[in-house]
């Protein structure tokens, strides 16, 4: 498979692979949000759950805007 063609199925997972993540860190973040409408104190497993998810995504992003570059870089050549 060509450089390009790679890099591209590597992108479209690395966004499903996001899109998945996201839906799971809103599920965190609600937990979250619920308990600050209660005026209670966050349970700390979502909490952790929410840091967990938000790490994964900046990574996740960080790495799709690197192989997005790498392939209009393919593409100008």
């Amino acid at each position: 498979m060509s450089k390009k063609g790679e890099l591209k199925r590597e992108i479209a997972d690395l966004e499903d692979e996001l899109e998945a993540l996201e839906q799971k860190r809103m599920r965190s973040l609600a937990a979250l949000m619920t308990a600050v409408v209660k005026h209670t104190e966050p349970d700390r497993a979502d909490l952790d759950f929410f840091q967990t998810f938000t790490d994964l995504i900046d990574a996740s992003r960080s790495r799709l805007r690197q192989m997005k570059k790498e392939l209009e870089e393919l593409n100008n050549k």
